[in-house]
């Protein structure tokens, strides 16, 4: 078979061509595979920041905890002092509290009139400390039906005869102490006593 220079041409260049095809193919799979590459390495990137950012928070909390966990404990140690120093004051060893003309005013009133002044917290009233303690020996409640107040003495410990060391007026129709003091120098000789508490322990 005789093969003209444009034959062999056309085989050449058929060649040429088929080379430059495949080359261009070969070329055309290496970004393939570089990228197939890329992928595992930048998801491998990503977890090991990802697990370093939750290392350093891991690290971060466990030392806030702890630092929380040593003030929590000395702050239960602190209120540990604190509530063996308040004493338990018991009800017929330590005080006593007598309620009498229960007909004439309920006690729940007593109650509220005592609270408006502090004079319903044992150990306020027990305590001899400053400024917290009353420092009382005996506390009395009269009440005065005309007017609706409750008429308070106050017996701070030491106290001599019968004589008071301050007096507190209740209006229980307004609900407080009056404003102006309303009748601290009435007379209380003659009305009901309803309550009376005393300090047993010396």
């Amino acid at each position: 078979m005789d093969l003209t220079n444009r034959d062999v041409r056309e085989i050449t260049m058929s060649k040429d061509i088929k080379k430059q095809k495949l080359l261009d193919e070969v070329k055309d799979e290496k970004p393939v595979k570089s990228k197939i590459l890329t992928l595992p390495i930048l998801i491998i990137g990503f977890l090991v920041i990802v697990f370093g950012v939750y290392m350093l928070y891991a690290m971060t909390h466990m030392h806030v905890t702890s630092k929380t966990g040593t003030s929590t404990v000395k702050t239960s140690s602190g209120s540990e002092k604190a509530s063996s120093n308040t004493k338990k004051y018991v009800a017929g060893k330590d005080y006593k509290i007598t309620y009498s003309n229960t007909n004439l005013i309920s006690k729940e009133q007593i109650n509220k009139a005592l609270g408006a002044n502090y004079l319903n917290d044992i150990n306020s009233l027990m305590s001899t400390k400053k400024p917290s303690g009353l420092d009382m020996a005996k506390v009395e409640v009269y009440y005065n039906k005309d007017k609706n107040l409750l008429v308070e003495r106050l017996f701070k410990n030491g106290y001599k005869g019968n004589q008071d060391s301050a007096r507190v007026v209740y209006d229980i129709s307004q609900g407080k102490i009056p404003d102006n003091g309303a009748d601290t120098d009435s007379h209380y000789l003659d009305l009901p006593l309803v309550y009376t508490w005393e300090k047993l322990t010396k």
